[in-house]
Parts: structure tokens; sequence; C-alpha cells
């Protein structure tokens, strides 16, 4: 039997560990868990304010408050529930100072993240409220200009540190399943090829 087949397949293995590998070594050593996948801990470089952690029971709601100094320009936020359940749900309705309505989103997985179009400087206000049945600890995130944040601007930020390497081993992850799928394709091959010359003779 020839052994390109299964040489091609374990290098397509050894692709594939290795983009593990790289994917292991880019996320932070705290992050043990689903509990421990802060969003704001791991893109902190790109937010303008981050909130506290608080707390909302059943019915109860919450208000948050940020006030944007840049004109037309995109405003990025986001919720994360720290401590998500199955039927966990929030509704985020969003005004300004002025009465103005900016929409209501409604929230039922562990983050949502949405973004804004502001003409001008304003001070946007989020009433949260907690839909679901248990209480929910949450925090809140804010970014101007998220684009050109020093977040993606500077190569040598906590963000790209980690984007890059997991971008990198992503692609080595498709091409290695891409090469292992080929290595089976080719050992088949051989193995009807060697079947066949064997019924010959």
């Amino acid at each position: 039997m020839k052994k390109r087949g299964p040489i091609i397949a374990v290098s397509g293995i050894i692709l594939v560990v290795i983009s593990l590998s790289i994917a292991a070594s880019a996320i932070p050593t705290n992050v043990t868990g689903p509990g421990d996948f802060f969003v704001s801990s791991l893109f902190e470089d790109m937010f303008d304010e981050i909130s506290d952690e608080i707390q909302i029971m059943p019915d109860d709601s919450a208000h948050f408050s940020y006030t944007t100094y840049s004109s037309d320009v995109p405003i990025l936020w986001g919720i994360q529930i720290l401590d998500y359940q199955a039927g966990d749900e929030l509704s985020i309705t969003i005004s300004n100072i002025f009465g103005d309505d900016y929409g209501t989103f409604i929230q039922d997985e562990p983050i949502l993240f949405e973004v804004l179009q502001i003409s001008q400087s304003d001070t946007l206000n989020l009433e949260i409220k907690n839909l679901g049945v248990n209480d929910v600890t949450i925090i809140t995130m804010f970014s101007e200009d998220p684009e050109n944040s020093e977040a993606f601007t500077n190569p040598d930020s906590p963000v790209m540190n980690m984007v890059v390497p997991l971008m990198v081993s992503g692609i080595l992850l498709v091409l290695g399943i891409i090469v292992s799928i080929i290595g089976v394709i080719v050992i088949l091959v051989d193995l009807k090829n060697n079947y066949d010359n064997k019924r010959n003779y």
C-alpha cells in the first residue's frame, strides 16, 4: 500500500494540533471556564467605559448613562450577563436626555452588542429590565468610533495580540481539516486500486 495517503492525513492532523495550540496560547490564562469569560477584560482596551457589575432581580430595572464627546461617529455598546442561565432575558431601551428614542433591544443570550450612529455629542440613557425569572448580574460596555480605537490601530495592543493568533489558528485549522480529508480520500483510492490490482491477478 502506498504511504502518500497516511502521510497527507497525518500532516493534516499535525496542522490541526498546531492550530489548537496557537489558540490555547492566545487565550488569557485566567480564563478557565465560561464563568471567567469577561468580554470587558479580554478587550478592555477597546472600550471607553465599562460599568461596575450590577445585579437586577426579575421585573426590576437598572439604569446606565453614557455621554458621547464626538459627533457623527458610531457608538458600540454591549451588555454581558455574567451569570447567564437558559431563559434569562433583558429588555434594553435607549433614549437621550431630550427624550429621543433610539430603540428597544431584547437580549436572550449571554452577550449582546449593537452599534448606534450618533450625529452629535449626546448622553445616552439605558433602561435595562430583567424579563426573566432569575437574578442576573450584568456589565455594560461603551466605545466611541471603535474602528479607530487603539485596540485595533496599535499592533502591540492586547486585542491584536490575541486576535491575530486566533486568526492564524483558524486558518491552520481549516487547512488541517482539508488536508486530513484529502489524505483519507487518497487512502481510500489507494485501497481500491490495490484491491482491483489483486483481483486482476
